[in-house]
């Protein structure tokens, strides 16, 4: 692993160590999300180079199982940042879950403050003054209603005589 860092060029050997755990402990969720972002780019620009390179040797190789020793230092970089990009996504998820309950129990706090105990809601009216439906019949009157129910049935009707004359 170490023979493997050392090949890493300075500025993707400062992007992986800046996924060590004591220093992602350090970090807020908006520099996760920004460090997320650089690491998932990073492992997404090795892999297409794994990925390049495999298939341009596959033909040299005679076979896609003879090139992949080939191109191993490629497939460990993207292996590198590719457990980098979890370490990150793990820290990430667990400063989101502590923020959503940081947020909940402000909500939480600020609702028992206000001391209103019922939730909002229309105010309750007497039984005398409640609106009563000015339609009683929920149909719609139109005149082409009746038309396409009629039309539908006939086409039923046409269509089950069709298979009785088979």
């Amino acid at each position: 692993m170490d023979a493997l860092l050392n090949s890493l060029t300075e500025v993707e050997l400062l992007l992986v160590r800046e996924t060590a755990p004591e220093r992602l402990a350090e970090l807020d969720e908006d520099a996760l999300l920004d460090l997320h972002l650089r690491i998932r780019r990073a492992r997404t620009k090795h892999v297409k180079v794994y990925r390049r390179q495999a298939a341009a040797q596959v033909e040299q190789a005679g076979g896609r199982g003879k090139a992949y020793a080939r191109n191993s230092r490629t497939r460990a970089k993207a292996e590198v940042f590719e457990d980098a990009l979890a370490r990150v996504s793990e820290q990430l998820a667990s400063a989101a879950r502590a923020s959503a309950a940081a947020l909940q129990a402000e909500r939480l706090a600020a609702a028992r403050r206000t001391g209103d105990r019922v939730p909002p809601g229309p105010p309750d009216r007497p039984a005398s003054d409640r609106l009563e439906p000015q339609r009683l019949d929920r149909q719609p009157d139109h005149a082409g209603i009746p038309k396409r129910h009629a039309s539908t049935r006939a086409t039923g009707s046409r269509r089950q005589a069709r298979r009785d004359n088979r």
